[in-house]
């Protein structure tokens, strides 16, 4: 029996604008990223008029994640369930710097970092393969409690590259060819072989959307 997971990236900060890491600083959404979240809302609340089911919608603890779920947990009358499980990673001394600072405050660090080493970790922070192993573990635990129902996910762009990753059999290492777009709508059904990915980088209830680190220099996994 599968499960439909709905996983949503969070709508945009201001300091997703300057690349600026969040891992899991408290970051609030911009004024667009707040009216991302209400197109979100109207958007998928619209579809369950139209009979789509939604039996649950989880969220990352995080207030970016959590300002974007409200309104549609608002609109379909449910309770957000929070779950630090569906937090961006850790990246511990980089939080709070753009990769231009990075790169001069922890030159070692940051070659490592563009390395895609999936065991390098930060400074107090999270590798790759742990951040990797905590996201899935989640998803797939999700999938488990809701066995044949559709559920609501809101997260991070690092989470969503975990689950396409997962979904397609992508190693850590690869360069990614996939958008993590604020607040996208990614469809993934989960069964017991695995998951596929059935809708991605869904962007057409917004007018816009943007990607950190896409077909850049900086490590594609930066949220």
């Amino acid at each position: 029996m599968s499960t439909q997971i709905v996983l949503v990236r969070h709508g945009e900060t201001d300091w997703n604008r300057v690349k600026r890491i969040q891992g899991h600083l408290d970051i609030g959404l911009s004024a667009t990223g707040r009216d991302q979240a209400q197109r979100l809302a109207v958007h998928l609340s619209e579809r369950v008029r139209q009979g789509m089911r939604i039996d649950a919608i989880y969220s990352s603890d995080l207030a970016r994640a959590r300002e974007t779920a409200q309104p549609l947990a608002h609109a379909l009358g449910q309770t957000i369930v929070l779950t630090a499980a569906l937090r961006e990673r850790m990246y511990g001394a980089f939080q709070g710097y753009d990769p231009e600072q990075i790169r001069v405050r922890f030159p070692t660090e940051y070659v490592a970092w563009q390395s895609h080493d999936p065991q390098f970790s930060p400074t107090g922070g999270e590798s790759q393969q742990a951040f990797y192993d905590r996201v899935t573990a989640a998803l797939v635990g999700l999938a488990q409690r809701h066995a044949g129902q559709r559920i609501v996910a809101v997260a991070h762009g690092g989470v969503l590259d975990c689950a396409y990753r997962y979904a397609n059999r992508m190693t850590l290492a690869a360069p990614r060819a996939h958008p993590l777009l604020n607040a996208s709508v990614n469809v993934l059904d989960f069964d017991a072989n695995g998951a596929r990915v059935v809708r991605w980088a869904d962007i057409e209830h917004l007018e816009t959307s943007a990607d950190d680190g896409f077909g850049d220099r900086v490590d594609p996994r930066v949220v």
